[in-house]
């Protein structure tokens, strides 16, 4: 076997079992910060899904920066009247993580 391909598969290989990680870790992020208590990935719960607030923030080159805002400080008028509290028991390096990954999500 030629030894560039089976080092590009095994690199693509790596790469893939990596952002399976990521998305791993931050979706138990998630679920250590008590976001799961309001939201879902596919279904509106209390909170919208995770994966309405990608699709609505999709191109917005300043989602993250509000969004992490708002994982922070809260907020409310924009899916519905139930505000979103302030989540004190996250950082905002969590709130970086989780923002990215809930972007990322199709």
């Amino acid at each position: 076997m030629n030894i560039a391909l089976t080092m590009r598969t095994l690199g693509v290989t790596i790469l893939a079992l990596t952002l399976s990680n990521i998305a791993t870790a931050n979706a138990d992020l998630a679920k250590a910060k008590n976001c799961m208590a309001c939201h879902t990935v596919d279904s509106k719960l209390v909170g919208p899904a995770f994966k309405d607030v990608a699709k609505k923030y999709a191109g917005d080159k300043t989602a993250e920066a509000k969004l992490v805002t708002k994982v922070m400080k809260g907020g409310s008028g924009t899916w519905g009247t139930m505000p979103m509290p302030a989540n004190t028991q996250v950082n905002d390096a969590e709130a970086k993580l989780l923002v990215k990954w809930v972007l990322s999500l199709k």
